[in-house]
């Protein structure tokens, strides 16, 4: 599965779901655009999933429509101290996502 790590979250934590295709928003060089843009961009080239630490996601983007799954971390500091005991949640949460959908895990 081709999946992005978003800049609101550390980039080591796209060497931890190496069973994946996994990039970064850097990596792409897509840091700063706009929500809407970013995932656009990310369908366009084949992204399935982006694992991020946005909230206000949900709320911005039509993501039926964008069709690109979602995995949302949240409640725990984006330091990969406090991340990499969810690793297995999110890898799981990334097998689990479909297109259009949000799945969400928790600290």
């Amino acid at each position: 599965m081709k999946v992005l790590v978003d800049e609101s979250l550390p980039i080591a934590l796209a060497l931890e779901l190496k069973d994946h295709e996994v990039s970064t928003v850097r990596a792409q060089h897509w840091l700063g655009l706009r929500n809407g843009v970013l995932l656009r961009a990310a369908v366009d080239l084949g992204f399935q999933v982006i694992v991020t630490a946005d909230k206000a996601l949900r709320y911005q983007q039509n993501l039926p429509a964008i069709g690109i799954g979602v995995v949302l971390v949240f409640r725990v500091r984006n330091r990969m101290l406090d991340l990499r005991p969810l690793v297995p949640r999110i890898r799981a949460a990334i097998e689990q996502v479909r297109p259009g959908q949000l799945v969400e895990v928790t600290g």
